[in-house]
């Protein structure tokens, strides 16, 4: 499964190394265009301008670990499309263009599901997509969870709780199906 990956999901961190850490499983292949990952790159520089260095960093190894996850959308793609907020039309042209089966995002009003289904792709939000994964490899899904706790906690210094951090992170029922 192709799944174009939102801005508004790999930004925050802990929701996005979730989320890659379960794509390198093999469990679905990640896609994104170059503007959203411009997208998470501001929204970074707009809490502070050091996290936008951080951000770049972070892209840079994106980019080298998934070359062919690349999806850049046509302007004629572009023009074809509507959604309700016309700054989201490149999300589903990179993702009609990058041949997505689904589209990961936390923006659910302005990615209407009669639109996206018209374009033969399903929207998903992350907490939903990842109890699925879960569902279907609990063990597999439970580790990659695991991986990104205990680096969190590494990065952190102190012990964090698994449920509260993954609620943080918009992953309530993941969380709980966890615990």
């Amino acid at each position: 499964m192709r799944v174009l990956i939102d801005a508004c999901v790999l930004y925050p961190t802990v929701l996005r190394e979730i989320v890659l850490e379960v794509a390198r499983t093999g469990a679905f292949t990640p896609l994104w265009s170059p503007r959203i990952l411009e997208e998470w790159a501001r929204a970074a520089a707009r809490i502070d301008p050091a996290q936008e260095v951080i951000a770049r960093g972070e892209i840079a190894l994106l980019t080298a670990r998934w070359p062919d996850a690349l999806a850049t959308p046509s302007p004629e793609t572009e023009a074809r499309l509507w959604l309700p907020d016309a700054h989201d039309i490149h999300v589903l042209a990179a993702a009609v263009d990058g041949r997505a089966d689904a589209l990961m995002t936390l923006n659910i009003r302005d990615f209407p599901t009669r639109v996206l289904s018209a374009e033969g792709i399903l929207r998903r939000d992350p907490d939903g997509f990842l109890l699925e994964a879960w569902h279907a490899d609990p063990e597999g899904i439970t580790a990659c969870v695991a991986r990104v706790v205990a680096e969190a906690e590494r990065l952190s210094g102190q012990p964090l709780n698994q449920r509260a951090l993954l609620k943080r992170a918009r992953l309530p029922r993941l969380g709980k199906a966890l615990d």
